[in-house]
C-alpha cells in the first residue's frame, strides 16, 4: 500500500513539474515566506523593513528580546532563542541584535542567555551555531549532572562586527568578538577573539591571514 502511494505522489508530482515553472514555484515560496513573515513579526522587540524569515522557522523563543535590521533574510530551519529563564528558574536579561543586511542561511541557530550583538551585512553558511551559552560551568562536580539539568551559564557576551563572512558549520562560541571584514572558515570554532580584516579556521580557530 506504502509503495502505491509513494507511486501516485511521485506521479502527481511529475505532472505538477510541467505546469508549475520553477520561477512560478518560487514565487509562491516565498509568498508563503511573507505570510509567515507577518505573522510573525509583531512579536519581535524591533523589526526592520523588507526583513525575511522564510517557512518555517524551527524554533523561536524570546522574540520580544530579539531586534532585526532592515533587509534581513533568516532562511528556513532557523533556531533563534533568547532565554529569559533558565531551567532552575534563574532570571536572565537577554539580547539579540541583528543588524540591517544581514543573512543567515538554513538551519542556524542562535541562542542568547546574555547578549549577541551582530553587526550589518553578516553573511553566515547552513549549519551555523551563534551562542553566548552553555549548559553548566566545565567543572567535575557540574559534569555528574545530566547536561539537560545543569543550569544555562553565560561567559561573556558575543559581538560581531560588520561585513562578516562565515561558513557553513561554524560554531561561535562565548565571549568572542569577531572584528569587521572577517572571514571564518567552514567548521571552524571559535573560541578566542578574532580581529578585523582576517581570516581564521579549525578547530579551534586560528588566523591564517590578516590584512592591515
Amino acid at each position: 500500500m506504502k509503495d502505491i502511494i509513494k507511486w501516485i505522489a511521485e506521479k502527481i508530482g511529475f505532472l505538477f513539474s510541467f505546469l508549475l515553472s520553477a520561477s512560478l514555484s518560487k514565487a509562491a515560496s516565498d509568498f508563503r515566506s511573507h505570510i509567515y513573515t507577518g505573522y510573525l513579526q509583531r512579536r519581535f522587540l524591533s523589526f526592520g523593513k523588507k526583513s525575511t524569515i522564510e517557512y518555517k522557522a524551527m524554533i523561536l523563543i524570546g522574540l520580544d528580546y530579539v531586534s532585526i535590521g532592515s533587509h534581513v533574510m533568516l532562511e528556513k530551519n532557523i533556531q533563534l532563542t533568547a532565554w529569559h529563564q533558565s531551567n532552575n528558574d534563574e532570571k536572565h536579561h537577554p539580547k539579540i541584535i541583528i543588524g540591517d543586511g544581514c543573512t543567515i542561511r538554513a538551519c542556524a541557530n542562535i541562542t542568547a542567555i546574555s547578549s549577541i550583538t551582530i553587526g550589518q551585512h553578516l553573511l553566515t553558511g547552513t549549519n551555523v551555531l551563534i551562542t553566548d551559552n552553555a549548559h553548566g560551568e566545565v567543572t567535575r562536580e557540574m559534569m555528574k549532572i545530566p547536561p539537560i539539568l545543569r543550569p544555562i551559564h553565560s561567559k561573556a557576551p558575543v559581538t560581531i562586527g560588520n561585513n562578516v563572512w562565515i561558513g557553513d558549520n561554524a560554531c561561535i562560541l562565548p565571549g568572542v568578538t569577531i572584528g569587521d571584514g572577517a572571514v571564518i572558515g567552514a567548521n571552524a570554532v571559535v573560541t578566542h577573539d578574532i580581529p578585523p580584516y582576517s581570516v581564521a579556521v579549525g578547530i579551534p580557530a586560528k588566523v591564517i591571514r590578516q590584512l592591515q
